[in-house]
């Protein structure tokens, strides 16, 4: 008899419904109906883009987020006129101009996250305590996920841990 856990079979961790990628879905969709929003989910994605990578041009945020340049620049004006974003010249190249996150920009994002983090706790809080230890060794793998999609949405950016490249 091996000390290794079972494989997982392929329904466990499939995209349907009863897998894990349904669950965690089902998961995160729950978590966001239960934050009050008062910006678009692009929105908030587009702020936490600058500060995951920090500044950046309009195009390339487009492409990271999925829209087009113009609606990206809609957006960023909506951000900048709500003191989220700001707008500057590239130091390396003043002909272009970046979309940096404002103090008041990193604010509100820490202050959304630590509010969907607190409605998972309460959810957690009421799981029976050998479930709650299962999220917790899935910790790893969770925050693997994350690096992943980030990597697929920016591929320029070094995943954390990798060697830089030459």
């Amino acid at each position: 008899m091996s000390d290794q856990p079972a494989a997982p079979r392929p329904s466990d961790v499939g995209g349907g419904p009863d897998g894990a990628a349904g669950a965690l879905y089902g998961l995160l969709a729950t978590v966001l109906r239960r934050v009050p929003r008062d910006l678009s989910l692009t929105s908030l994605a587009t702020l936490s883009t600058l500060d995951r990578t920090g500044p950046r041009r309009i195009t390339d945020l487009a492409v990271i987020e999925g829209i087009s340049q113009p609606s990206m620049t809609v957006l960023v004006t909506a951000l900048e006129r709500g003191g989220l974003v700001a707008r500057r010249s590239d130091p390396a190249d003043g002909r272009v101009t970046l979309v940096a996150l404002t103090d008041e920009g990193t604010l509100y994002l820490r202050s959304r996250r630590s509010a969907g983090a607190d409605a998972l706790a309460q959810l957690i809080g009421k799981l029976p305590p050998g479930e709650a230890a299962a999220l917790a060794a899935a910790i790893p793998a969770l925050r693997h996920l994350r690096d992943l999609d980030n990597e697929q949405r920016d591929p320029d950016r070094q995943a954390p841990g990798e060697p830089s490249g030459t």
